[in-house]
């Protein structure tokens, strides 16, 4: 079981090798740091609180896939990502890697329904229901943050973190990978130790 336990320190060190790759002549660094303030203020929130509460493996996991996904794309910026086989694979108008990252934000919601659970502050539906809700707050609150920083900043960077890639409804969407991305988490979660805890 001691492989096990040093899961959260792999999983660390791949995010810190990540982040030193994506600092190395990002495609816009003014991108790059907005991008990046939330992802290192995670990052930091779990490595700080990582022995007064540590989550299950499977939270570290969950957790590390946006972090991970995020400093790719602050480093080339989301639409810019070489994912053209996908992209071409899949006959789409435009690339679709930023859509996958904001799935991923939806499995914060296994984490927020953990810490609930474990610390005894919700039964396991209430804590799902909580995350759900979390999650979709956490994505209506990044897409006016987006919105903002591409009208205070404008230009070419402001296009670049906006993403949008000339979609319309590039936000509603966006807030719906999230959705969908903490309803799988959630499933997830349903069929985990945790939700059979009182």
């Amino acid at each position: 079981m001691a492989w096990q336990q040093r899961i959260p320190h792999l999983l660390a060190v791949i995010i810190v090798a990540t982040m030193v790759w994506s600092f190395i002549n990002p495609y816009d660094m003014r991108v790059w740091w907005a991008e990046m303030t939330p992802i290192l203020a995670i990052f930091i929130g779990l490595v700080a609180t990582f022995r007064k509460f540590q989550f299950s493996n499977t939270s570290y996991v969950l957790m590390s896939v946006l972090l991970i996904m995020h400093t790719i794309g602050a480093h080339y910026t989301f639409a810019r990502v070489p994912f053209e086989w996908v992209t071409e694979l899949f006959d789409f108008e435009r690339n679709h890697y930023d859509r996958i990252a904001h799935f991923s934000v939806g499995f914060y919601a296994y984490a927020a329904a953990e810490l609930l659970v474990r610390n005894k502050w919700a039964r396991p539906v209430t804590a799902m229901f909580f995350g759900l809700f979390f999650i979709m707050a956490i994505a209506a609150s990044y897409e006016i943050i987006e919105w903002q920083f591409a009208v205070i900043e404008g230009g070419d960077a402001g296009i670049e973190f906006l993403g949008s890639q000339g979609d319309e409804w590039d936000a509603q969407q966006d807030m719906l990978a999230d959705t969908l991305g903490a309803l799988a988490a959630l499933v997830l979660f349903w069929f985990s130790k945790y939700r059979r805890q009182s």
